[in-house]
């Protein structure tokens, strides 16, 4: 599962690959309850916008925000079953998370080594999502939240090395750019057809120096 990622910088790949401003306030690198910028098509004005939004889905009917602390990825073969996001995938809320670059842990030493996931070209990226609101019962406060879509990565030639050894190899979607107005404007059964390690473009993966924060995260 991916909980730590560096959220998109480059406003400029921004306009260019979705016609939209990049929006300010969100912090250098993101874990689950921190907000990023999440792109979102409206499927009745096909009106393109670029928000903030918090790293962990909040479904509509929760009575607080606690849950987002376990919505953070949804598994793509059950998230048509799964209450915190089956409604989100009815009503086709689909978003792209856009990012510089995601963190997983190799084991190979015998301990957590964190990771850092790029495109091979170093372009930034995006990551398929679903998006809900949530309207807080106390103030009245409406948030915007998302969880990242992840496949079996079993096959992956880049994302099979990752995690505990005996879990199971997950990654993110990564969605091709060819593929962003295809994945925000699906249906659900394409929408499950471009959640494909075939529609990922080529990662490359490094070793990367741990923050306090992200020491603080793997702890």
């Amino acid at each position: 599962m991916c909980t730590n990622f560096t959220p998109i910088k480059r406003s400029q790949w921004v306009r260019d690959n979705f016609g939209v401003d990049l929006p300010s306030g969100y912090p250098d690198e993101a874990f689950p309850g921190y907000a990023a910028p999440l792109v979102v098509k409206s499927h009745q004005s096909g009106r393109v916008a670029c928000g903030l939004a918090k790293f962990g889905l909040i479904p509509a009917w929760a009575k607080d925000n606690k849950i987002s602390r376990h919505t953070y990825n949804a598994r793509s073969e059950t998230v048509t079953e799964k209450p915190s996001y089956r409604t989100a995938w009815r009503q086709r809320q689909f978003g792209l998370v856009l990012v510089d670059d995601f963190y997983e842990p190799s084991y190979e030493s015998g301990k957590a080594v964190r990771w850092k996931i790029q495109l091979a070209s170093g372009d930034p990226f995006a990551i398929a999502c679903l998006w809900d609101r949530w309207k807080d019962p106390q103030t009245g406060e409406v948030l915007v939240s998302f969880s990242m879509l992840t496949v079996n990565a079993d096959e992956h030639p880049v994302m099979r090395q990752f995690h505990k050894p005996g879990d199971e190899k997950r990654t993110p979607v990564v969605m091709a750019p060819h593929l962003h107005d295809q994945w925000l404007s699906a249906n659900t059964a394409q929408a499950h057809a471009l959640m494909a390690l075939t529609h990922m473009p080529e990662l490359k993966a490094f070793s990367a120096p741990s923050t306090l924060a992200t020491r603080q995260q793997m702890a």
